[in-house]
């Protein structure tokens, strides 16, 4: 659309995001504990990490003194205590997911290596934190925080000792490479283990005095698996092993350990009890881990976000200087502007600023929604060991809870004259009920932040590299940017690879509870279209009616041999339809921020002048990232609907249904326009065919008319995104940066 001569042109995009602006849209301005926890970690992380990087510590896989020095840096800053609770040390109240969050997205910003040495100190002690007995929380998580002046003691560095032998790492969290046997056991007195573990890719193994181990039980006095405490000090063989010959996250240490160690049956995490001589411990590791790993891939994830939205200073520095000492004196494009006179420079790093803000808040927002759920899941604990609930008892009670939950969405869906709001107050307030909805939200969020930020977002920091021209692959990179597009590999592998997270997505996506959720944000993304055009609000809820219609339909459809499509064996339809699902997530997540920046924001008299610009360059890249993800969610549908489908063949009865040219010619004196219609419609066979020259008939759509509708329905609704992505590019050739970036490199 022309913009007339004498209208004002919109408010443009004047600097880059600030915190004022990221506290909004991340949902904490009003936590100022997490505000100066930001500061902090970003003075680490753009002081002592940036310059170790620039020094060459990459460059060893070694667990160095100068890379020690970081946990000095780490306990001075309040990053080592953040993970800890008040009363062993730390000074945030409450669910602590978004605190840890912001510190892996600060310190990932130079350096993922560093994030995952200080992340991987709180993965060691979270089985103690999530699931250990109180003596064993009070014990580890207060000698886990930095002594206090005049405190002489030693101080607990943890690891987590999970994987299983060499060399299948990263292929089944079920095979461990450790076993616990008793050693042990006089009459009256507590049981001896011993306990044998060999670790791959063990994190913090070369300065670790505590490592949580998985172990699984070589005694029949001994039952299931476990995760047991071991301690440096104790007797028997601590064998640190060799460094693992990373090419990534150099800055953490990273070993392949050989423990040997006799312990007390009271380091078994969460405790135990003896039934007929038999040690039964309270949780298997299989439990421990998934109590751990649902928070913690979502930090990951936020390392991926981090790297891209690092990367657009330095790019945008890069292109405007390219051609400076060369010809084209200052004032002139060539000499201001370099490579951003040409569009495509532009427009790609428009899709990677766009694919860093979807992930951020994909990311950010699951953390939220882990500090809202883990004080229900306690609460939910506590009823349902206050009913004396437990195995298949606790699950139904459960079950009943989600179709409470159900009832309470539907009751919502309803005008207010039109429901019992008694009933509807009294589900609202029921904390199984809250834990349902959440729970179910975040069984769906955590897997698809980590597979969709590491797995599309390594993709997309190879794009910002590349940006760089030969420069990118260089160890004196602005921006480090080589070495962040490395470390985005290792981390789509991290704590489970996407496989790992496309199965449990493929399970959790289809939980009726979800889907109901997924309903009501059709809904709310129709009405904010109809409130904020020029979002892409539209496009996407168009593009997540596609996509639960296509669920629905593989959930009852047989390919063509009759097999069943929707199947936990059949990954080819699982597991692109989850990758579809987070790309919808993403998106929705950015515009949901976008309108929380839109809303918030006039109230901070910080953003005044450049708020308008801000929100008028960020609905651009909504509309951008809704179309890209609207594309991916139609390719990714038909691919499946249309895909299981035997094509038709050249048998009798399809060459029979064959117009011939003749017949038409014949018919169009009777019927005028049968011609053109037959032809763009139906098979035509010209003289001395037998067929038409292709594989065989069209395929024709029955029962699918509905897709057909929803497909085409999708393909207009990306009307204008593409003018959004001109505007932001063109935004991005007058935005002021900085002389220089803010760490060395």
């Amino acid at each position: 659309m022309s913009v007339a001569a004498d209208t004002p042109a919109p408010p443009a995009l004047q600097t880059l995001p600030g915190d004022d602006l990221r506290q909004i849209m991340w949902r904490f301005a009003d936590r100022y504990d997490l505000a100066m926890l930001v500061q902090s970690s970003r003075t680490v992380a753009r002081g002592p990490v940036a310059r170790l990087v620039a020094q060459g510590a990459r460059n060893s896989h070694e667990w160095t003194p100068e890379k020690a020095s970081l946990l000095a840096a780490f306990d001075e800053s309040g990053i080592t205590a953040a993970f800890l609770d008040p009363q062993h040390g730390g000074f945030i109240e409450g669910p602590k997911n978004l605190a840890l969050a912001l510190i892996a997205f600060e310190l990932s910003w130079v350096d993922a290596g560093a994030a995952t040495c200080s992340l991987a100190g709180n993965l060691g002690l979270a089985p103690i934190h999530e699931r250990g007995t109180p003596a064993q929380r009070n014990h580890y998580l207060a000698l886990a925080a930095p002594p206090k002046p005049g405190e002489s003691r030693a101080q607990v560095r943890a690891a987590f000792a999970l994987t299983e032998p060499i060399p299948f790492v990263g292929v089944e969290t079920g095979m461990l490479a450790g076993r616990v046997r008793v050693a042990e056991w006089n009459e009256g007195q507590e049981p001896v283990l011993q306990v044998e573990k060999r670790g791959r890719f063990i994190t913090n193994m070369g300065f670790a005095n505590v490592v949580t181990a998985a172990v699984e039980s070589d005694d029949p006095r001994l039952k299931g698996s476990c995760m047991v405490i071991l301690e440096e000090t104790d007797p028997g063989a601590w064998d640190r092993g060799t460094p693992t010959r990373k090419l990534v996250h150099q800055l953490s240490s990273t070993r392949d350990p050989v423990l040997s160690l006799r312990v007390p049956a009271s380091r078994i995490i969460g405790g135990y009890t003896v039934k007929d001589g038999v040690i039964i411990p309270r949780y298997s590791h299989g439990e421990m881990i998934e109590a751990v790993f649902r928070r913690t891939r979502v930090t990951v994830g936020l390392m991926t976000s981090a790297k891209l939205l690092s990367a657009i200073e330095p790019v945008i520095m890069y292109a405007r200087r390219r051609f400076r000492g060369g010809q084209g004196a200052p004032g002139t494009p060539r000499y201001e502007l370099g490579l951003q006179q040409k569009e495509d420079v532009l427009q790609r790093l428009v899709e990677v600023w766009a694919t860093g803000e979807a992930s951020a808040s994909l990311g950010f927002a699951a953390a939220r929604l882990f500090d809202a759920l883990d004080p229900l899941e306690k609460k939910k604990d506590e009823i349902l060991a206050a009913r004396k609930l437990t195995g298949r008892a606790a699950f139904k009670a459960l079950a009943q809870s989600q179709q409470e939950a159900q009832e309470l969405l539907q009751l919502d869906a309803r005008p207010a004259d039109a429901r019992d709001e008694s009933r509807r107050e009294a589900l609202a307030a029921d904390p199984l009920v809250q834990f349902a909805l959440l729970d179910s939200q975040a069984n769906v969020l955590c897997p698809a932040c980590k597979l969709w930020n590491t797995g599309h977002g390594a993709n997309m920091m190879r794009e910002a590299v590349s940006l760089m021209g030969g420069y990118g692959v260089t160890e004196d990179c602005p921006g480090f940017l080589g070495q962040k597009w490395m470390d985005a590999q290792l981390e789509a592998t991290y704590e489970g690879p996407e496989a790992v997270q496309r199965l449990q997505l493929s399970l959790t996506m289809t939980n009726e509870l979800f889907l109901a959720q997924f309903r009501l944000w059709i809904a709310e993304l129709a009405r904010l279209a109809a409130a904020r055009p020029g979002t892409g609000a539209c496009a996407l809820a168009t593009a997540m009616k596609l996509w639960l219609w296509t669920l629905e339909y593989l959930q009852k459809a047989t390919d063509a041999d009759g097999a069943k499509l929707y199947h936990k064996s059949r990954q080819g339809v699982t597991f692109p339809l989850a990758d579809a699902l987070c790309w919808l997530l993403a998106a929705r997540q950015f515009i949901l921020d976008v309108r929380e920046l839109e809303e918030k924001g006039p109230a901070n008299p910080a953003l005044a002048d450049g708020l308008p610009g801000f929100v008028n360059f960020f609905a651009d890249l909504c509309q951008v990232q809704s179309a890209r993800a609207a594309g991916e969610v139609g390719r990714i549908c038909a691919d499946l609907v249309y895909g299981f489908n035997r094509h038709p063949a050249w048998d009798s009865a399809s060459r029979a249904a064959c117009y011939s040219a003749a017949e038409l010619e014949s018919l169009e004196g009777i019927i005028p326009g049968i011609d053109s219609s037959a032809r763009a419609c139906a098979d035509v066979t010209e003289a001395g065919e037998a067929h038409p020259r292709k594989a065989g008939p069209c395929p024709r759509a029955d029962g699918l008319e509905t897709f057909t509708r929803l497909r085409a329905k999708l393909d207009g609704c990306l009307t204008g995104s593409r003018l959004a992505k001109d505007r932001a590019a063109e935004a991005l050739t007058k935005v002021m940066i900085p002389e220089a970036l803010d760490y060395p490199g």
